[in-house]
């Protein structure tokens, strides 16, 4: 079952994260507050998944575990930028016609 939640992690972090919150304990154990894992569901899913792995798994974020979570980041960061450059090319689309 963890294999199958970490694939859907890749496709739909979002919904990984609802999950993990409504049915485990498992963003309670890496967040104090339950403000971090809200934020984190809209701004940065990937990260806010990566983070809650590296401390439920090791217990702090170094080592192997952060270059997990860096590359959660770059993940979110890509994925914002590529829908700014969707939207950019649907405005200039729109435009031309």
């Amino acid at each position: 079952m963890p294999c199958l939640l970490a694939i859907l992690a890749l496709f739909l972090p979002r919904l990984v994260i609802a999950l993990l919150a409504l049915f485990t304990t498992y963003l309670q154990n890496a967040y104090q507050t339950f403000l971090w894992p809200l934020l984190g569901f809209f701004f940065m899913p990937f990260t806010t998944l990566a983070y809650a792995w590296a401390i439920n798994a090791h217990g702090s974020v170094t080592g192997a575990y952060l270059i997990v979570v860096v590359i959660a980041v770059l993940l979110d960061i890509g994925s914002l930028g590529g829908g700014e450059h969707a939207r950019r090319r649907r405005r200039l689309v729109v435009a031309k016609d």
